[in-house]
């Protein structure tokens, strides 16, 4: 047990974002958790596994500094801010906190069609927009996380909604579509 809440009140943005994968609130994220996670959002079984062994293979080790490495690849919630990675928006600060600022940046530079949402090439422009020179490991990342996030997350227009980007960032996202799951249950 890490020490930390995932209820936590004093969370960073990003711990939020990361927290709803922690599913028995232990302050620690297992890849069956992971795995919990990305079902109870709507994700199929193969991508949910592949999704929980490389989100927790390749982050446990950077949430864990000093540290013996640990063959369940735990991550630690607390620490979740040593996995930013470059070539991305900047929206998340060096602390894991929401930049409203650099939010609306986002848009204004790279939402063109449309006021709010993005459509998929605007989202790879951004990507791109957004690579540091040589950053292979940053380009990979940003990458693999946006593109999930769009195939999961676009409305039945093929657009990602403005607002929907924004309860990803902030940690609501998550659990929204958790809840709008179960209630679908509910009525079939």
């Amino acid at each position: 047990m890490s020490g930390f809440s995932a209820t936590s009140s004093n969370q960073s943005a990003l711990q939020k974002h990361v927290a709803f994968f922690d599913r028995n609130k232990d302050g620690v994220i297992y890849p069956w958790e992971t795995f919990q996670g990305c079902r109870a959002i709507g994700l199929g079984i193969g991508l949910s596994t592949l999704a929980a062994v490389l989100i927790n293979m390749g982050l446990s080790r950077k949430t864990r500094p000093g540290k013996f490495p640990n063959l369940l690849f735990p991550i630690e919630v607390q620490n979740i801010v040593n996995c930013k990675h470059t070539s991305d928006c900047g929206v998340y600060d060096a602390e894991g906190n929401f930049d409203p600022a650099k939010f609306e940046e986002m848009f204004h530079k790279h939402s063109h069609a449309n006021a709010n949402p993005l459509t998929t090439d605007e989202l790879s422009g951004m990507l791109k927009a957004n690579r540091i020179h040589k950053d292979y490991h940053g380009w990979i990342g940003s990458w693999v996380e946006w593109k999930i996030f769009f195939y999961v997350c676009k409305d039945k227009n093929g657009l990602l909604q403005k607002e929907t980007i924004r309860a990803c960032y902030t940690g609501d996202l998550f659990e929204q579509m958790e809840q709008e799951r179960a209630c679908e249950k509910k009525r079939n």
